[in-house]
């Protein structure tokens, strides 16, 4: 729609308007139902692309002056701030520059791809009531996180696998979905929630999302790890009893979006 995107942004609430080459022209505030404005000569195609998601009176302008609140949230540089990943950032890249790997591979990639943008999607249901969301966060010696959340129920790390609409059944050790050989899942979240609550300083959940399963059968010694689906997904994390408050959400993620908190410069 007149070449602009419209993506979740960071920042809870937030919608970003971006041209083909990534640069922000704009963005709506969920919250303040106002939409700001960074290039004004773009405002009507702005609007065609932010139509579907606008709702109530909503106002539009310039960007707002920063609080001093915001502008301390904005001193990262970004090659260090990891809250603008998209839900798959990583797989996005490898698949528009030309991923290594036969056809078979990119269908695979292609696969986890909307497995994980359909998580992402039900985490940025939360991040409007005050939850918040970093992705693709690089644990050294482990790869990548799909995704570290952020909310008043604590931290959580999930790894997202794709369901493929077949039976899940997920072990103390191993995952398995449908005729697929089994997979060390829940090891490797326990491990990387281990590496993400020393990087916090605080405790981590380890939490594994089968997205699209058509069915999912959890072992029942499985104690230590949260496996969840994308349909009940916020549902099942907005029941689990508040541990932090508004200001330690705030203080978790500015360490969480920061690159050198994970891989740390020599």
């Amino acid at each position: 729609m007149h070449g602009l995107k419209v993506l979740p942004g960071g920042r809870p609430g937030r919608l970003y308007v971006s041209l083909p080459d990534g640069r922000t022209v704009a963005w709506y505030d969920r919250r303040t139902k106002r939409v700001s404005i960074l290039a004004d000569d773009r405002r009507e195609a702005v609007l065609a692309a932010l139509r579907p998601y606008l709702s109530g009176d909503w106002t539009i302008g310039p960007p707002p002056v920063p609080t001093p609140a915001e502008l301390r949230r904005l001193y990262l540089p970004p090659d260090r701030d990891l809250a603008p990943n998209r839900p798959g950032e990583t797989l996005l890249g490898e698949l528009a520059y030309g991923a290594p790997g036969g056809g078979r591979t990119r269908h695979r990639m292609r696969r986890q791809l909307l497995a994980l943008q359909r998580t992402g999607a039900e985490l940025d249901l939360l991040e409007a009531t005050d939850w918040r969301a970093v992705h693709d966060v690089p644990l050294p010696g482990l790869g990548l996180l799909d995704h570290l959340l952020i909310g008043p129920p604590g931290v959580f790390a999930l790894r997202t696998v794709p369901g493929r609409r077949q039976r899940a059944q997920v072990g103390d050790l191993l995952l398995t979905v449908g005729r697929a050989a089994p997979g060390p899942d829940p090891r490797w979240i326990r491990r990387a929630a281990a590496r993400a609550a020393r990087a916090l300083a605080s405790p981590v959940t380890p939490a594994l999302t089968l997205a699209d399963a058509s069915r999912v059968d959890v072992a029942p010694t499985l104690r230590d790890v949260l496996v969840l689906q994308p349909p009940t997904l916020t549902a099942t994390l907005r029941a689990i009893p508040p541990t932090l408050k508004p200001p330690d959400v705030e203080a978790l993620f500015t360490l969480a979006r920061t690159r050198t908190t994970w891989t740390p410069e020599p």
